[in-house]
């Protein structure tokens, strides 16, 4: 949806300090939460008309956040 932050935080706030925990502490964890914020940019810019590009590039990248959220999601269960 428009308008709506999809940042981590904002999707998982009961997770915000084992988030910023992992993102000192384990490699891996941190690699994906860059991924996720970068694609998360993307997509906000893309939306906002600040870029253009096909619906289904807009898809793809949407659909590779939410991947990366279910495997960020995943490990912070897990910790």
């Amino acid at each position: 949806m428009l308008g709506e932050k999809h940042d981590l935080i904002h999707e998982l706030p009961e997770y915000k300090d084992k988030i910023h925990e992992l993102k000192n502490s384990d490699p891996h964890f941190a690699k994906l939460f860059d991924e996720y914020h970068e694609v998360e940019h993307e997509v906000r810019r893309i939306e906002e008309g600040n870029e253009t590009t096909s619906d289904e590039y807009l898809e793809e990248r949407k659909k590779l956040r939410l991947n990366l959220k279910d495997q960020l999601f995943e490990i912070l269960k897990n910790a």
